[in-house]
């Protein structure tokens, strides 16, 4: 399971540290937030105490009708066991009870001048990136036609290669060798390339290359969703390879199946427009026509005609 803490939350927006200091190393397990009105009218059942706890408007100005008995008691509840800090919205003035008992606990209390709505939605973006299950695969990632295709295969069978003719044919480039994938809550996966050799790319005899220096910005781009896998792989005589298109395979990745087609590398054939042709072919599926199961309709209709007119 991958974590962050409450440090790199703050440190992100930019949020006041209030209180609680010595618990900014707390961690975040979870990319779902609380507002804990429920617990500060009383009603303690299914708090959900590993969650970031949110204090907008509504939780702010419910707190102030309570006591100090009453307001040190939820407070005293809220913030033991592994609740990893609170957010107070709009830079709201922050009860001194809150205070108190978040130094007494060690929960960060942060202020973000954000309103709750906003920061709702910006935190959950950044909680499901931080804590996204993530691989690494060898492979190269490309932009073909805002479809994000990942070339697979044995080293040196040529996959930088069509990348590269991919960039000169228009075009972009994501990663080379190292793909990084990020699988977010929905199942979808994002490919990124690591720090280190982002926008290069490695051409056996050349040497390595930098695509957005040497084709301009246009050619690459940093993060891309990954919608088909061609997997490139030497032609073996005795195989048989798919002719129509009409069997659809996939590949797991960590828990998403990819739709993935093998592709036969041989002198000759021209592997960026096959797998050019192959990204428009998806997109058109995606679009509703299926020219393989249009192919094999219009074949069983001739059929069935030839067999009428021999009756």
């Amino acid at each position: 399971m991958r974590k962050t803490n409450v440090s790199h939350l703050a440190d992100h927006f930019n949020m006041s540290i209030l209180s609680g200091e010595e618990g900014l190393g707390r961690e975040i397990t979870v990319t779902d937030l609380s507002r804990p009105g429920l617990q500060l009218a009383g009603y303690y059942s299914y708090y959900a105490e590993e969650r970031i706890q949110l204090f907008g408007l509504t939780e702010i100005n419910f707190f102030q009708t309570l006591n100090r008995e009453k307001r040190l008691e939820r407070m005293n509840f809220l913030m033991q066991g592994q609740t990893p800090c609170f957010c107070v919205t709009r830079n709201q003035p922050v009860p001194e009870e809150m205070i108190e008992v978040s130094n007494e606990h060690g929960v960060p209390v942060l202020q973000s001048p954000l309103a709750t709505t906003t920061l709702v939605g910006k935190m959950t973006n950044f909680l499901e990136n931080r804590l996204a299950p993530t691989t690494t695969i060898h492979g190269v990632l490309t932009d073909i036609y805002g479809v994000g295709v990942l070339i697979m295969g044995s080293s040196g069978i040529g996959k930088s290669e069509a990348a590269l003719e991919l960039v000169k044919r228009g075009h972009r480039l994501v990663a080379d060798d190292a793909v990084e994938i990020r699988q977010t809550q929905a199942g979808q996966l994002s490919g990124s390339a690591p720090e280190l050799i982002q926008h290069l790319l490695e051409i056996r005899g050349v040497g390595i290359i930098n695509v957005m220096t040497m084709f301009g910005a246009g050619a690459v781009r940093n993060l891309k969703n990954i919608e088909m896998v061609v997997q490139l792989e030497l032609w073996e005589p005795q195989k048989m390879y798919e002719r129509l298109g009409l069997d659809e395979e996939t590949l797991k990745i960590m828990d998403t199946d990819i739709p993935i087609l093998t592709v036969p590398v041989r002198p000759g054939r021209n592997l960026a427009v096959i797998i050019e042709v192959a990204a428009m072919n998806f997109r058109l599926k995606r679009m509703g026509y299926n020219a393989a199961v249009h192919f094999s309709r219009k074949q069983s209709d001739a059929i069935l005609e030839d067999a009428d007119s021999d009756l």
